[in-house]
């Protein structure tokens, strides 16, 4: 089965730029394109946070009217952007998003894998956190999926990225730490995915990989010193497909937004190799 992940959409009401630069909804429309046009199709889509920029209902009503037109299942998770009441609101009609109580988190089955969404939000700040009842609560879910191959999704990332302004503002340490301890009881865990720092990373986390991939349109800039400023660059838009079977587990492919020169052929047409 095929999953695909995107992340930090940052839609903004209708018309308007993010850091009166980026036309967010824009790149989304070509991303949504380009999704649909895929062969194979993805079996569903997550979207792991920062959905919009300020959390409010216009915005949401925007990003809603733009998800309409994906021909393929999606699940919305939160960011530090992101606000749980006007989520809810816009999209009252997807049940998922209350069951958690107070937190816009769910368990669910895409095709053979238990997929766990986490709320990782602190409103009012950019870092994330998950408290005892957040964490408690994935307790439970990850003991009812025993058997199960498991994907847990959370926008902030439980580990250093090397880029110092966005290490500041990650899931906190204790909750990494308490994350990660959890998720090592669990070996049918895939892969912890999270957003938010809008770059491809890779770590390992907690006897898994935990993984970030890059935004839909702007990047955060690959500038790996301690006091590097806060910039973003226009690099390619992207996101990732994570393939699963049951022999090799999941297998994990970013793909970029734009159409690239090509396919061209290794072989000549009677099989020897182009020179």
């Amino acid at each position: 089965m095929l999953l695909a992940q995107i992340s930090d959409l940052h839609i903004k009401r209708p018309g308007a730029l993010a850091y009166r630069r980026v036309d967010t909804a824009a790149y989304l429309v070509r991303c949504i394109a380009r999704l649909n046009a895929l062969d194979p199709r993805p079996d569903a889509i997550v979207m792991t946070g920062d959905l919009v920029d300020q959390g409010t209902a216009e915005q949401y009503a925007h990003l809603k009217t733009l998800l309409a037109t994906l021909d393929i299942p999606y699940y919305l998770l939160v960011g530090n952007h992101d606000a749980r009441g006007p989520l809810r609101e816009v999209f009252g009609e997807r049940p998922e998003l209350s069951t958690g109580g107070e937190f816009v988190q769910y368990a669910l089955d895409i095709g053979p894998l238990r997929f766990i969404a986490l709320d990782s939000l602190v409103p009012g700040q950019s870092g994330g956190t998950l408290c005892d009842a957040r964490l408690a609560w994935l307790a439970t879910q990850l003991d009812d999926a025993r058997g199960k191959p498991v994907v847990v999704a959370l926008h902030h990332p439980p580990f250093d990225a090397g880029i110092g302004h966005m290490d500041e503002i990650r899931l906190d340490a204790p909750s990494s730490q308490r994350l990660a301890a959890l998720i090592a009881q669990h070996p049918n865990v895939e892969r912890v995915l999270c957003g938010h720092v809008h770059r491809p990373m890779f770590a390992r986390f907690g006897g898994t990989i935990a993984s970030a991939i890059p935004s839909p349109a702007h990047q955060v800039a690959l500038d790996l010193r301690d006091d590097a400023p806060s910039a973003f660059t226009m690099e390619p838009p992207a996101f990732a497909l994570h393939r699963y079977d049951a022999a090799t587990g999941i297998v994990t492919h970013h793909a970029y937004v734009e159409a690239a020169d090509g396919p061209y052929p290794f072989y000549e047409p009677e099989g020897a190799l182009i020179d």
